[in-house]
């Protein structure tokens, strides 16, 4: 018994599947605000950092 030949389809990675599912189960003014939602969730990591920065450099400079 032979096994049936290989196909040389693209196997979709797991993030096209997901956003094939998100695509099902949402519809599209869903998947903006979702978008939206973790863009403003990395922009407010981004602004902490930047807080404690420039904490650290104001603690260091009254240190001097």
């Amino acid at each position: 018994m032979q096994a049936a030949p290989v196909r040389a389809t693209a196997i979709p990675s797991f993030t096209d599947a997901l956003r094939a599912v998100e695509s099902l189960l949402m519809s599209s003014g869903q998947r903006t605000a979702r978008r939206n939602a973790w863009t403003s969730v990395l922009e407010d990591r981004r602004r902490a950092k930047d807080r404690v920065e420039a904490q650290r450099v104001l603690e260091s400079v009254s240190h001097s």
